[in-house]
């Protein structure tokens, strides 16, 4: 297969009321600056294709398939906790959906493809570093088994953008699952309470949601709740997942946390360098709301606003709701400690959860700052009977005789404990080269973290954390 034959359009056929009909900005010289080979092969896709002048139109959306209709989804959303009623796909565009040859349906997205009645005044445009950012990050937590949204490709559109200085212009063209967000269920739910949508939206967006991505709750009861609920245990563990790794999202804001249960907006996230949980990236979040620790937490503030949209469908009675809703909320806290604990119980080679023992080895990560990642492939090498570097300090001897008491596995640590992760020093030196012209640097990136748990001669550099003079490091979200 070279050019997709379809793309099908279930979201805006089936739920009118939530997207605007709209056409990508036309791009005079698209060029390929990234593209993700095996993402494309499991779509069917011919990567030469997807380099030639054919398919570089396609994915900036110039040049689709027979019968695609493309639309800018509209969403509502808290943004650092203040709720926004209209916000939508501005600077985005759905171009509908590809049935990969294993039969699964993904989202094919644009971002940074031009103004949409959703701008609200922004430009519509992207810049390549950020979208690079994106392709680099996605593939990442890919490779890292982290549930992702994934990006198949970041075309430059030979355009220069404002921003604080002249940048070069890029297209993200990204792959989902679906993108229904929390915010998607808010903004139907303010449609039908102000009377300017059918009563029935929200239950056939239900019922959309569902089929996308939980088939087996079809038949449920009470659909709107099963949904809440595997909704509220995905994101559990896919925070859980982030919290083990060390990994800053950086902007939870309701309208980023998506219905599958995958990462979704890579713009101001990164991992951190240190066991530290005020860390803060972002430099729009001043207050800290999405530091590090504050994770969880804030994921299930955003659940609890999910359950609120989704009341008039739990049940008539409107105290029941929130009494049914209420109890699926409060399951959070023990789903995602659960999947924590086991996440650290593989990352120290254990068949169980020995609480105590992770709880005291979080407090000494904290304590010392630990280097997550650096400290994990220590204590893999200590089980498999070499001499770590954290052994000789104090904090850590009678610990570390705790845990080798449970004689670890080595080889379960190290399909849990990545050596390679994107270290922000280095993601920022790929990005400074890549927008000069210099793409080299970011390629060698790429190849690093498509494999992290692989040690490679010739790589070493991309172990080691920061130097002490690379300062407090800042993401931006590139709008």
């Amino acid at each position: 297969m070279t050019a997709p034959a379809l793309l099908e359009h279930r979201f805006a056929d089936t739920l009118p009321e939530l997207s605007l009909d709209w056409q990508a900005a036309t791009v005079s010289a698209p060029t390929a600056l990234a593209l993700d080979e095996d993402l494309a092969a499991e779509l069917g896709l011919d990567p030469d294709w997807l380099r030639s002048p054919a398919g570089l139109r396609f994915l900036v959306g110039n040049e689709l398939p027979d019968g695609a209709r493309p639309v800018a989804q509209g969403y509502a959303g808290h943004q650092f906790g203040g709720y926004s009623p209209r916000l939508g796909d501005g600077r985005a565009l759905l171009l509908g959906e590809i049935a990969a040859p294993d039969g699964t349906l993904r989202d094919v997205h644009l971002k940074g493809s031009g103004r949409t009645p959703f701008s609200r005044g922004g430009d519509g445009w992207a810049t390549a570093g950020p979208m690079l950012r994106e392709h680099l990050m996605a593939t990442a937590m890919f490779a890292l088994g982290v549930p992702t949204t994934r990006s198949l490709a970041v075309t430059g559109t030979g355009q220069q953008v404002a921003r604080e200085s002249l940048l070069a212009g890029a297209v993200l063209t990204r792959m989902a699952s679906s993108h229904l967000r929390i915010g998607t269920f808010q903004y139907a739910a303010a449609l039908v309470a102000g009377e300017h949508a059918p009563a029935d939206l929200l239950g056939r967006l239900t019922r959309h949601a569902i089929d996308r991505h939980y088939p087996q709750l079809a038949e449920a009861d009470r659909p709107a709740l099963a949904l809440l609920q595997a909704v509220c245990d995905a994101q559990a563990r896919l925070v859980a997942q982030w919290m083990s790794l060390g990994f800053v999202h950086g902007v939870l804001n309701t309208d980023n946390v998506l219905i599958s249960g995958e990462t979704i907006d890579y713009g101001p996230c990164a991992f951190t360098d240190t066991f530290d949980p005020s860390s803060v990236f972002s430099s729009i979040d001043e207050g800290g709301r999405y530091a590090f620790g504050h994770q969880p937490g804030i994921t299930q503030w955003n659940l609890a606003r999910f359950a609120e949209a989704l009341l008039p469908s739990v049940d008539e009675n409107i105290d029941t709701a929130v009494e049914l809703a209420s109890e699926v909320i409060n399951t959070f806290p023990a789903t995602y400690d659960d999947a924590y604990a086991g996440h650290l119980a593989r990352k120290l080679g254990l068949d169980a959860v020995d609480r105590p023992l992770v709880k005291d080895l979080i407090e000494l990560m904290q304590a010392e700052t630990a280097d997550i990642t650096l400290l994990f492939g220590d204590l893999t090498r200590v089980a498999g009977g070499e001499v770590g570097r954290f052994a000789d300090r104090p904090a850590y001897t009678q610990w570390l005789g705790r845990w080798l008491a449970h004689h670890p596995d080595p080889c379960v640590m190290a399909a849990a404990n990545p050596v390679y992760i994107p270290r922000n020093h280095l993601v920022q030196e790929a990005l400074d080269a890549a927008i000069t012209g210099d793409l080299e640097p970011f390629n060698r990136m790429l190849q690093v973290v498509r494999e992290p748990f692989t040690a490679r001669v010739g790589f070493e550099d991309y172990t080691k954390p920061a130097p002490q003079d690379f300062g407090d490091y800042v993401t931006f979200c590139g709008t």
